[in-house]
């Protein structure tokens, strides 16, 4: 983890140096239980790798993944109470109007389940997710997309360092890019 982390953090100081000030240190043992505790889950090994690197962004000015917000510890315990309590008061889309083909194999067929854990935020209410709750042909620790407006879900990855893996290598191949009109790293348009 902490090579291909590398890789991310040298791209970006050579392309996009405000984003390094919003990178936090690396999160304690004592805040990885606080979060496991209070989400009830216990996160892979890689994932809590990569938190003991870095604990995300300090703030929400230039989306690191995608244009999105990587979020600290702190910012996942506050997104994942959001859809919690949605959740809680009956407040989400009920599962049986979700169209089952919108959604790949190993997803489970909700609208969102307490074992999503967002890791990114868009500012406008979705997130790439660690998926601790697949079904029989996911993997635990899958990365999926979560729309807070449509049932889509895709599988992104089979796990965190895949996931930053494809990252890595986007950015070094020139299909990420900086952009400080969009506010992040976003997809390069010329790819388009």
């Amino acid at each position: 983890m902490e090579q291909i982390w590398t890789r991310i953090t040298n791209w970006i100081e050579a392309h996009a140096p405000q984003l390094i000030e919003v990178l936090q240190p690396g999160a304690s043992e004592a805040q990885l239980c606080e979060l496991e505790e209070a989400l009830h889950v216990e996160l892979p090994d890689d994932v809590k790798a990569l938190y003991r690197l870095c604990n995300g962004q300090s703030s929400f000015d230039y989306g690191l993944i995608n244009g999105s917000e990587f979020l600290s510890l702190e910012r996942i315990k506050e997104e994942w109470t959001v859809w919690k309590s949605l959740l809680d008061t009956n407040e989400l889309i009920a599962d049986d109007d979700i169209q089952s083909e919108r959604i790949d194999a190993g997803i489970r067929k909700v609208w969102w389940h307490p074992k999503w854990i967002p890791l990114t935020y868009n500012g406008g209410g979705d997130h790439d997710c660690l998926d601790l709750a697949p079904i029989d042909e996911g993997v635990r620790g899958q990365i999926i997309t979560m729309w807070h407006d449509d049932d889509e879900r895709k599988v992104l990855s089979h796990s965190i360092k895949e996931w930053l893996q494809q990252y890595a290598e986007q950015l070094e191949t020139g299909h990420l890019v900086f952009s400080e009109e969009f506010g992040g790293i976003i997809s390069n348009i010329s790819d388009a």
